[in-house]
């Protein structure tokens, strides 16, 4: 899918999200709740309470919901949310608009799902997302979900080399699960895995 002319080139401000959702330009939507966090939940062994930050259309919240979790989805685009509140039908008024560095969560976050929120911000801002990961999880918490490994300099989405992220999060954080992704959509496609890091 060729990209349209988008006059916002800034995925720091909500404008740019904004204007590819509006314009059904998603290509790292997924379009339903991956096999790999069906698979996770199943053998948790208990619901958690979850943040889903940069949630886009998510999918996952209702589901999670439904599974007996505490969900609770974030966005910073206003498209976004308003997607999100509709694809989760009773469970919209657990969408919110809100800033991932500001938002603070009601109850103590048992996990923290990734899926395209650290690939969605220029490497320069990574530092400040794992710092905020490890602000948001108490020990023994986990942040599990997709990592997306490239070298390509230009995105989003933005890969990270697998050393880098070691170095981010190897000074708060142990990983205990590093499984390949069969089920990949095509801009993630032979380049994520699906990991979990406990917080220690």
């Amino acid at each position: 899918m060729a990209a349209p002319d988008f006059l916002s080139r800034d995925p720091l401000a909500p404008g740019f999200w904004d204007e590819r959702f509006a314009r059904g330009f998603t290509p790292w939507d997924r379009g339903a709740v991956p096999e790999a966090l069906r698979r996770f939940v199943a053998e948790c062994g208990k619901p958690l309470a979850v943040l889903i930050p940069g949630c886009g259309s998510g999918y996952e919240l209702a589901w999670l919901m439904e599974q007996g979790w505490d969900a609770a989805a974030i966005d910073f685009s206003p498209e976004a949310v308003a997607r999100a509140r509709r694809v989760a039908g009773e469970w919209g008024g657990r969408v919110a608009e809100a800033d991932f560095f500001a938002w603070e969560p009601k109850r103590p976050l048992g996990m923290v799902y990734e899926c395209a929120f650290l690939c969605a911000m220029p490497p320069a801002m990574w530092p400040r997302v794992a710092a905020r990961w490890a602000e948001l999880l108490q020990p023994g918490g986990v942040l599990a979900g997709f990592f997306y490994f490239d070298d390509k300099p230009k995105g989003p989405p933005f890969g990270i080399a697998r050393t880098r992220l070691d170095e981010l999060l190897s000074g708060h954080f142990e990983c205990v699960e590093d499984r390949a992704v069969e089920e990949s959509i095509p801009v993630f496609a032979g380049k994520e895995r699906w990991m979990v890091w406990r917080r220690q």
